[in-house]
């Protein structure tokens, strides 16, 4: 109340100059005390001047209601003057504000109720970047990934690398899950103290069916004793909607010094780590057991020279990624395989790494079929190389090709039903 009358004093009400003389011997000394303010009136006819309201404070139910000065200011007419401009009173109403953004909210919210919001497809909310979980007694590891648009080939379905770098993922991630991550990448703790890393030797792949654009695939993977230095890796892949198995994958993997860059025997410290996650089950893929051909120029129908390493082919063991080698053994396939067949199978043998500095060639040779005819050709079968050029061999292979759309009613696998 002080305030709002002493900012009366900054804001009076005009008055009429014929009022004048009569409000000054109201007021009885020519000024208006406001508590401790004084106003005093101007000799001028156009002054401002304030009157102040002398009747007893109303009383209601005999309680005396006590209003601030200015309500009582009045004009010359009688009337209320309006209230003086402060900047509390030009502040907005925020009752007011609050209710309306309340009735906004209402009303959207309602609007989303009446709304039968579902998405076109479940998929869409699975999250392609989770790291996965453990499942299946803490021995699986499970991990979801989306196609996307630029993981598709000329087919309009995955490709070989995409579904190749899927699998070397979740090995990573349940290393990774399972604690057994050290510094290195994909190396344990203990293996980490001796500089001993993983390497593939030996890979079997079969392809059921590609996954297309849009697709989410599930992807389980295990582990399991490979004699008496090796581990086996499994993985199977399905349509995370379905169910269907679209990939088998069996893998073994050995031990190598980082530095020497020879193999090693797995040291009981690292066999304490890992065996705790081995599984006492079968390969999902089971093992082709036919000898892989070496081929040589002479043999070879389809050859590719000058294949060399770039930076980004370098994993950070500083060799080439496992997954490159088969694209650079894919190079020399040929053409007319390429655009009538896809891939249903392939078998391959890691020999030896190659550096930075190596330059390659990839050999491939189609057996026991004619290249020109292959329209009306059914499986196919090719014999692949992959060599340094002064002839040291880094992976043999062997692949099987099916006419593109061909459904394939081979046998599923399953994740091991039981573990060690």
């Amino acid at each position: 109340m002080v305030a709002t009358a002493a900012t009366s004093s900054f804001f009076p009400v005009t008055s009429s100059p014929d009022s004048s003389d009569s409000k000054n011997k109201k007021l009885g000394s020519g000024s208006t005390n406001l508590g401790g303010i004084k106003s005093k009136p101007s000799a001028s006819s156009g002054s401002l001047q304030v009157k102040a309201n002398a009747q007893a404070p109303p009383k209601i139910n005999g309680t005396t209601v006590v209003t601030s000065p200015v309500e009582g200011f009045k004009n010359e007419d009688g009337a209320g003057s309006p209230h003086p401009r402060t900047f509390i009173n030009q502040l907005p109403d925020w009752s007011m504000l609050l209710a309306a953004i309340t009735t906004i909210f209402l009303a959207a919210e309602k609007q989303w109720m009446m709304l039968d919001w579902k998405p076109r497809r479940p998929d869409v909310l699975i999250d392609p970047f989770g790291i996965g979980r453990i499942v299946q007694d803490g021995l699986v590891f499970r991990q979801n990934f989306s196609i996307r648009s630029y993981e598709i080939g000329a087919d309009r379905t995955a490709s070989i690398e995409t579904l190749m770098n899927h699998l070397q993922e979740t090995a990573i991630n349940h290393c990774k899950s399972a604690g057994l991550l050290g510094e290195g990448f994909g190396a344990t703790p203990e293996m980490c103290k001796k500089n001993l890393i993983w390497v593939v030797t030996r890979m079997q792949v079969v392809f059921d069916r590609y996954p297309t654009w849009g697709d989410v695939v599930q992807v389980d993977t295990w582990v399991s004793a490979s004699g008496k230095n090796g581990m086996r890796r499994d993985w199977l892949v399905s349509d995370s909607k379905t169910g269907e198995v679209l990939t088998r994958a069996s893998s073994v993997w050995v031990m190598m010094n980082k530095l020497t860059r020879r193999l090693s025997k797995i040291p009981e410290e690292v066999r304490g780590e890992i065996e705790p996650y081995f599984m006492n089950s079968d390969p999902v893929v089971a093992e082709d057991s036919r000898k892989l051909v070496k081929l040589d120029k002479s043999m070879a129908e389809h050859v590719r020279k000058g294949l060399t390493p770039r930076w980004s082919d370098l994993d950070v063991n500083q060799h080439v990624n496992n997954v490159k080698y088969i694209g650079w053994i894919l190079e020399s396939a040929p053409l007319p395989v390429l655009e009538t067949h896809e891939l249903s199978s392939m078998t391959l043998e890691y020999r030896r790494e190659c550096g930075r500095e190596s330059i390659l060639q990839s050999l491939t040779t189609v057996s026991d079929s004619s290249v020109g005819d292959l329209v009306n050709v059914g499986e196919i079968e090719c014999q692949h190389l992959l060599q340094l050029e002064e002839g040291s061999e880094i992976v043999r292979g062997r692949t099987q090709w099916r006419p593109k759309y061909a459904k394939s009613f081979g046998n599923v696998g399953q994740i091991p039903a039981e573990s060690a």
